[in-house]
């Protein structure tokens, strides 16, 4: 037996692979289980390719032994094995991998998937092991052969004894210490939990001796105590089962047992494309908003597994914010992984499948709202202020994807309709589509401005939702439409000798107004007589970019930013209330400026915004009553 040094330079570099590559020390299990999966690989495709080898799929599998008291994790599997020369190439060299040799010397090598691409999963294993046995066997021959390291300076190789063929690669753990618990992984439920969530659907069974009382979780029974083999994985992805052999009850198990749901999932839609780039995808619409979805810790991403083996528990990249909601996974043999493959490279690939998926989704939601619109209503309950932030996110660059996924509460048809339904039924001449913004659709329903629109049967948009009235800004016009605020200021359902007669009484009554606006401040921009009311006195109306629902939206943000919108004060010219403002413009400007204050004051409560002086509107009113 003879000390050999690593090949690949020196402990500088074994060091790198063991300590940088790899962010997760668990997953040193899922690169030994799937470099055993690819050994089995190896002789499956001899005996398929020469008649000599005897052997069937079913004859194949993956051992994990656990042993407490030698601090040891086994694991052992019966392929192809290797020889003394492989021994030394495959372990000594680091970077060089057998599989993907493996799979270059066939001539048909795209008919069998092999994992391995790198050849530094084995390496990944120094992560926990304070020393590394491995006994391998090759198929065809008497000898066996045992390589062992400490992963520090170099390797041994020396001849043993197995009677088996195939590999067994034998992991002493390091020693607990205050950085990490290394004896976890001695823990059978620790082992399980691993293997069924990065190596669930390797295609042969995972077998683990449990004993009885640790089949039992736990519990202690007064019969003997003794061990059998479980099998650990499902081994077939139901993802890759024929469409017909899965049963609703099987998605909806899988959903609420992978993503821990209490309830089934609104939606399961799945995917198979084949082509430049190969992948299927199993998708889920949630039943409900989760309990973290619009905090910041929430983590968008699909799951993505390579030829069943999951390499990203989470992939942001697979999915855009504004259908973060969406759960699911994605399976492709062709994403370009980096070394470890934990982390998805920048390609084409990835982003053709992204591309791919949101298309799909967007597609399904359609569907959805045309064929199914109550179910629709529900997701977008959930969900829909997602699709809204989408819209006016990133300078509205989703816009024109977006636009016909959103619904509103229309006036007229007391329901949600979306944008086309709207345009699709305006009136004659009608070329604004119309909207006001409130606390909830009843506040917004008694809005002053809405009385007006409703007599002429002209329909109006409910915005509820904080974002509603931002992405609608964003996307400005629908259909050649503009998106209109029935509380600015230029507003007018008017006709042309109407306009002209509310212009000459605010000429007519311009000192009265401008004593009315000085009794205010600067809070207002303008005081006038409108005829857009019916029953209202008044009504509080806006100038500019900035609406009297958007003030309040940015200044209950947590920023030092606030704004004001440019607000105007408008007095219904028919309600008795004018008439009084005129007298006491004439006989008692004390007492008008008093109901200039408490007029203000109810527009703004009206409005939603608070009264800027309460006790001191309070005693004006108190003083006004007693008189």
């Amino acid at each position: 037996m003879k000390k050999q040094e690593f090949k690949a330079e020196s402990k500088r570099l074994l060091d790198l692979m063991i300590n940088s590559i790899y962010t997760n020390k668990d997953i040193f299990l899922r690169e030994i289980i799937s470099n055993a999966s690819d050994a089995i690989d190896k002789l499956y495709y001899e005996s398929l390719t020469k008649s000599e080898i005897d052997l069937n799929r079913d004859d194949f599998n993956i051992r994990i032994t656990v042993d407490k008291d030698k601090k040891t994790l086994t694991i052992s599997d019966n392929g192809i094995g290797m020889s003394e020369e492989e021994l030394d190439h495959n372990l000594g060299t680091i970077c060089e991998s057998g599989s993907l040799l493996f799979k270059k010397e066939k001539e048909n090598r795209d008919e069998i998937d092999v994992i391995g691409q790198f050849g530094v999963g084995f390496y990944s294993a120094f992560m926990v092991a304070s020393k590394i046995e491995v006994t391998s066997k090759k198929f065809g021959s008497t000898d066996a052969y045992t390589w062992e390291s400490d992963g520090l300076d170099g390797y041994t190789i020396k001849k043993s004894k197995k009677d088996t063929v195939g590999t067994d690669i034998t992991i002493y753990l390091k020693d607990d210490d205050e950085d990490y618990e290394y004896s976890k992984y001695l823990d059978t439920y620790e082992i399980e939990n691993i293997v069924k969530k990065y190596s669930n659907y390797i295609t042969y069974p995972i077998i683990m001796k449990k004993t009885s009382q640790e089949l039992k979780e736990g519990t202690k029974d007064e019969y003997e105590d003794v061990e059998k083999d479980e099998v650990l994985n499902s081994m077939t992805p139901i993802w890759k089962k024929s469409s017909n052999e899965v049963t609703e009850e099987e998605y909806e198990s899988f959903y609420t047992d992978t993503y821990y749901d209490y309830q089934k999932p609104q939606r399961v839609f799945r995917n198979s494309v084949e082509g430049k780039c190969t992948y299927i995808s199993l998708l889920f619409i949630p039943s409900h908003t989760p309990y973290d979805f619009y905090g910041k810790d929430y983590e968008k991403g699909l799951s993505l597994y390579s030829n069943g083996v999951m390499v990203m528990e989470k992939c942001p990249k697979l999915l855009p914010d504004y259908f973060s909601f969406v759960k699911g996974l994605v399976d492709s043999p062709d994403v370009s992984l980096n070394i470890s493959r934990e982390i998805l490279q920048e390609d084409k690939e990835v982003t053709q499948i992204a591309k791919s998926i949101e298309s799909k989704i967007k597609k399904e939601l359609e569907t959805m709202m045309k064929d199914d619109r109550e179910e629709y209503e529900k997701f977008f309950e959930n969900f829909g202020l997602q699709l809204k932030a989408g819209v006016y996110e990133d300078y509205g660059m989703h816009k024109e994807d977006l636009k016909d996924l959103l619904i509103f509460y229309s006036s007229k048809n007391k329901k949600m309709i979306s944008l086309k339904e709207y345009v699709d039924t305006l009136k004659e001449g009608q070329d604004k589509i119309y909207y006001a913004s409130g606390e909830t659709y009843d506040k917004i329903d008694m809005l002053p401005q809405v009385e007006n629109f409703k007599e002429k049967e002209i329909d109006i948009l409910y915005l509820k939702d904080y974002i509603d009235e931002f992405a609608l800004q964003v996307l400005r016009e629908y259909d050649g439409k503009t998106f209109v605020n029935i509380s600015k200021e230029d507003v007018n359902l008017e006709s042309e000798e109407e306009k002209k007669t509310i212009e000459e009484e605010n000429t007519k009554n311009k000192e009265l107004l401008d004593f009315m606006k000085e009794s205010i401040g600067s809070n207002v921009k303008d005081v006038k007589f409108t005829n857009r009311l019916k029953n209202h006195p008044v009504c509080l109306t806006s100038k500019g970019a900035i609406s009297v629902e958007m003030e309040k939206v940015i200044n209950a943000m947590p920023t030092d930013d606030h704004v004001h919108a440019e607000t105007v004060l408008e007095i219904n010219k028919n309600h008795p209330i004018a008439d009084k403002l005129k007298k006491l413009y004439k006989e008692d400007k004390d007492a008008l400026t008093k109901y200039t204050k408490v007029l203000y004051s109810e527009a703004r409560m009206i409005e939603g915004l608070p009264v800027e002086n309460p006790t001191e509107i309070s005693n004006l009113i108190c003083d006004l009553l007693s008189k």
